[in-house]
């Protein structure tokens, strides 16, 4: 007898041992999203609702995987995924409140369709960019795994959706790593409207996890039986031996894309072919000719529903548009960056008003940055380093050299090359109340992972309240030598993304408070250190643990004659031309970008009344344009002469010396300052 195929299974319940009371309540779990389905269409007919992405025909997949999961696992979802939300129990009411962009939605009317989470229901919602949610997912199941906690997580994805680089990163690092994942691939045929054979070469999902060396599984996705079934065996053995498994759901998508898109473009035998394998009333027939259920018992189901579905949306209509309050919308872009008690040391002012002088030792930057992560790594047993060879080989600049040996290898993770996937296993840890540093081997390689940072860790907490507790460590910054695409000076591609915090440390004392700073921060923190400083760059670092509080400017030398406003090595330039020229010259080190010090910046442009603005970034769109716009609009009057810029070439950093020379700063630095003196302009 030959074994049923996939699409013979789509049709065949096969009951097991499970009870009558079992096989109702699943019925209720499918049918219930089905029901809010044709009540969101009749509301978009009606011009009542703007928008909807129809899960139709793929109910099953949904509702089947939540029920497998235990009430402490986490669920990642995708735009047809309602069932995942209402069988975990999320009130009708506030997804509704959610969907019109309501106050009282998950998001706040922040967000609309399933872009959100929730942390009560281990719920965690899509972006629109699709990929990125498997690299969290990752990382929540990292976080079982290092608590041994014996759990799995269940992360869906499309078809189309494989197609992204994200996918591959997230498998192959969830392979490498044995994470206990289940990685759902809902097979419908269609990325949008681009079907599968312009998509892909393969027949089936399956064969792709020869490639990660890993499980795979193919399941009747319209079956609510065999998905539950299937994923409740899957689910408990990764629990039990800890691996990630692919599972390819065959199904079928009966609306578009989303309903604006129409479904024109799939041929209509199609529709047909699978309207036959409907996952509701195939299994609604079912159980009626087996006496589980009666026609009657269904319509009192179905209109019990319908009417808490209609009661809910009553009140849901009458819930308050949001109201924009500028302090209410910024506040929650972060998390409150008070660290708990028991993680904040203090900081160096509180530490030495509070006894002797800080026994200082006279340190390189690299080992005040070591320093600063060691003691991190002490204060915090949740933090987990990942990166590209940080462990036996102590990463690229050898700042991680010993970490293993003193802290193991799971919390000091060599990475494959995937930075996408890393940032967002970040993520992951983050979600599950740990914290995790990344350290990109060099700023330039962060491109990778801009979906990560500026889509994910930027914009969660102000979506749905979650923050992302995640430092980058960004070596950074030319001078060295090394080219286009080890040298660039790129803090810009963050200082404008709101929820990020951007710090730039120009000296080892400033590197290890902010450091620890950013370890004892609940936000994400791009954390950029100028590799030409590591072993160039030396000063008095304190031997205990202290912090240097972000949007805190230091006044690196007082002057009367003009200020320069700076950071990085544009601290030492200033610093140098100040002895070249004799001018009396006052020097702010604006050491962090994001939050920035407006005030001390004001304080200094009002008492010299000149101001020039310094940084290795190329000029356009540095940020000097941003601080000559602030002090314009603040300090205008108090100006005795223009504001001036100086910063690299609008180029590419080129490789040989001689160019790079040309293209940074510092050769043009003094001829701008000598403009300052009088007659100068």
């Amino acid at each position: 007898m030959s074994l049923l195929t996939t699409e013979d299974r789509q049709l065949r319940y096969e009951r097991g041992m499970h009870s009558d009371a079992f096989l109702l309540s699943t019925y209720e779990k499918l049918v219930f999203p089905r029901i809010i389905e044709e009540k969101m269409l009749s509301l978009l007919r009606q011009g009542k609702i703007s928008k909807w992405f129809s899960g139709i025909g793929q109910e099953a997949i949904s509702v089947g995987a939540a029920m497998v999961l235990h009430e402490e696992e986490y669920i990642l979802p995708m735009h047809r995924n309602l069932g995942v939300f209402t069988t975990r129990g999320m009130p009708f009411q506030k997804l509704f409140a959610q969907w019109q962009g309501k106050a009282t939605g998950y998001s706040k009317g922040r967000e609309r369709s399933f872009h959100f989470g929730s942390q009560e229901h281990k719920v965690v919602g899509m972006i629109s960019h699709l990929g990125p949610q498997l690299g969290i997912a990752d990382g929540i199941a990292l976080a079982h795994k290092l608590k041994k906690e014996n759990r799995c997580t269940i992360v869906f994805t499309g078809d189309g959706a494989t197609s992204e680089g994200d996918f591959h990163e997230s498998v192959n690092v969830a392979a490498v790593w044995d994470l206990p994942v289940l990685f759902i691939i809902e097979n419908n045929g269609y990325g949008l409207s681009t079907p599968s054979s312009e998509q892909f070469r393969m027949n089936s999902f399956t064969d792709k996890a020869i490639g990660y060396g890993i499980e795979a599984v193919q399941i009747a996705g319209n079956n609510i039986l065999e998905v539950y079934n299937n994923l409740a065996k899957l689910a408990d053995s990764v629990r039990e031996n800890p691996r990630p498994i692919l599972v390819e759901c065959m199904t079928f998508r009966m609306r578009g894309h989303e309903e604006a898109s129409g479904t024109k473009y799939v041929p209509k035998e199609l529709f047909e072919t699978w309207g036959k394998k409907d996952p509701v009333m195939n299994y609604e027939t079912w159980l009626i000719s087996q006496g589980i259920l009666t026609v009657a018992k269904r319509d009192e189901i179905r209109a019990r529903l319908k009417d808490g579905i209609e009661d809910d949306l009553k009140h849901a209509f009458e819930e308050p548009e949001p109201v924009p309050v500028m302090e209410q919308e910024v506040g929650d872009v972060r998390a409150s960056d008070e660290p708990l008690a028991s993680s904040r040391q203090p900081t160096s002012r509180e530490l030495e008003a509070s006894g002797p002088k800080l026994a200082a030792r006279e340190k390189r930057m690299i080992d005040a940055i070591q320093e600063g992560m060691r003691q991190s790594m002490e204060r915090h047993p949740n933090l987990v380093l990942m990166g590209q060879d940080i462990a036996e080989y102590g990463g690229a600049f050898k700042i991680t050299d010993g970490f293993v040996e003193q802290f193991g290898k799971d919390r000091v993770r060599n990475t494959p090359l995937c930075e996408s996937a890393i940032l967002g296993a970040s993520l992951g840890l983050s979600i599950k109340g740990m914290k995790a540093m990344m350290e990109m081997q060099f700023a330039d390689f962060v491109s990778e992972g801009i979906t990560q940072i500026c889509n994910n860790f930027a914009k969660m907490h102000y979506r749905w309240g979650q923050n992302a507790d995640v430092v980058v460590r960004m070596p950074t910054g030319a001078g060295v030598g090394a080219g286009p695409f080890h040298s660039q000076s790129n803090e810009m591609w963050f200082v404008k993304t709101p929820g990020l915090k951007v710090v730039y440390p120009s000296n080892p004392y400033d590197a290890k408070g902010l450091l620890m700073t950013a370890f004892d921060d609940p936000n994400p923190v791009m954390f950029f250190e100028h590799k030409a400083m590591y072993r160039s760059i030396s000063g008095p670092v304190p031997e205990q643990p202290y912090s240097i509080p972000f949007g805190k400017a230091n006044v690196v030398r007082e002057g009367a004659a003009m200020s320069i406003v700076t950071y990085g090595m544009g601290v030492h330039w200033a610093v140098d031309v100040r002895k070249e020229t004799g001018l009396d010259i006052e020097i702010i080190d604006l050491r962090t970008l994001v939050p920035l010090d407006v005030e001390t910046i004001l304080a200094s442009v009002k008492k010299t009344g000149k101001v020039l603005l310094l940084h290795e970034d190329t000029l356009t769109a540095g940020f000097g344009g941003e601080l000559a716009a602030i002090i314009a609009e603040h300090a205008f009057e108090h100006l005795d002469a223009p504001i001036v810029r100086v910063a690299s070439w609008d180029t590419p950093v080129p490789f040989a010396v001689p160019l790079e020379n040309g293209f940074l700063p510092k050769g043009r630095l003094k001829a701008a300052v000598e403009r300052f003196r009088p007659g100068g302009f």
